[in-house]
């Protein structure tokens, strides 16, 4: 029986030799990622011998259920690698791209040196930069770079939300050269991250430190964002000069908004009163979205329009009163997510005759 046994796991352990399992890890292009490879303990993916006696049955299956274990564990332990590398892809990406920026412009060496280089992390270089675009003289910088690094190291999920919107501006907006260049210059994607901390803080009752930020954020980048407003990741806020959203606004995931746009109320009354912005939606420049309304996921609302009634997902809403692209009764169905192609004209011979 004992030799029984001893050829069963002979042959199990041969059979695992059999299928090693290959390294994983998401490889970057650029030099500065060749350090982050990710590599585990081969274990094989399938095994199959041919029981000879009960007790072999037994010690198979224990051995079976063991080797299922470890390929399940392997399988989250991947997820969670690539997640963890594609988070730290953006802070690599700003690092590469701003010691390359040194190379072409010398001039610039300490400004992104002092902007990105010198930090440790992701949440120290923003919540640097941050500080430093809004202090004044009676808000010092190390203040508010206190407060900002304070919340990005409690809220992991806002860093989440940061990295997604960084790459919201690469990919949305051909204008857009670089990560260093959203990062550093895109004052739609800084506006949001302040915004990020000042809902933290609402939520807090921190409610003066809160308006006091909103307040900094409008003086600074022309955009104002109640800090009651509730924002989702992979957001681009394209020019976002004279963007405005009320207390009650809520915005879904990845949705793109042009300049000039507000999200607000109709009148006086409380409660309840903003616009509900839902997933992959576009927002076209000059819009005005008034009232407690619904905007469905993957709608796209034309430049200029004033939207007062719901919008159903995948539609598109155009004019003043916004009407819907193809009538309310069969309205055209759009395909794609217009948050992610930004097209702005399609399916306008669907609802004008303009011609110049």
């Amino acid at each position: 029986m004992a030799a029984c046994s001893d050829a069963s796991m002979a042959g199990i352990i041969k059979t695992h030799q059999a299928f090693p399992k290959k390294p994983s890890g998401l490889q970057f292009d650029d030099k500065s990622s060749d350090s982050l490879k990710f590599c585990r303990p081969p274990c094989s993916d399938r095994v199959s011998p041919v029981p000879s006696c009960r007790t072999q049955s037994r010690t198979q299956n224990n051995h079976l259920k063991v080797l299922e274990k470890v390929d399940q564990n392997d399988g989250e332990e991947e997820v969670e690698e690539k997640e963890q590398e594609q988070a730290d892809d953006v802070w690599l990406k700003l690092r590469h791209e701003a010691e390359l920026y040194v190379l072409e412009e010398p001039i610039l060496s300490t400004y992104y040196y002092s902007s990105i280089l010198s930090h440790e992390s992701l949440e120290n270089a923003l919540a640097n930069h941050l500080a430093l675009n809004l202090c004044n003289a009676c808000l010092p910088s190390e203040t508010l770079n206190e407060i900002f690094l304070g919340v990005f190291r409690e809220h992991e999920e806002i860093m989440v939300s940061v990295k997604n919107d960084v790459r919201a501006v690469v990919e949305r907006d051909p204008a857009c050269i670089s990560y260093v260049h959203g990062f550093l210059n895109y004052k739609g994607f800084q506006a949001c991250q302040a915004h990020r901390v000042a809902h933290q803080l609402w939520l807090q009752g921190r409610n003066v430190l809160a308006i006091l930020i909103q307040n900094r954020v409008s003086e600074i980048f022309a955009v104002d964002i109640h800090p009651g407003a509730k924002m989702g990741s992979g957001i681009l806020l394209d020019h976002a000069t004279g963007f405005v959203a009320g207390e009650t606004a809520v915005i879904g995931n990845n949705v793109s908004i042009l300049h000039n746009v507000t999200l607000g109320g109709t009148g006086k009354a409380s409660g309840d009163r903003h616009p509900k912005i839902g997933d992959g939606v576009l927002i076209g420049a000059g819009t005005c979205i008034l009232g407690n309304i619904k905007v469905g996921d993957g709608a796209k609302i034309g430049a200029g329009s004033v939207v007062l009634k719901d919008v159903p997902p995948r539609t598109t809403a155009v004019g003043n009163p916004a009407r819907l692209v193809g009538g309310r009764d069969n309205p055209t169905m759009l395909h794609n997510i217009p948050s992610f192609t930004m097209d702005h004209t399609s399916h306008m011979s669907d609802w004008s005759d303009y011609v110049i």
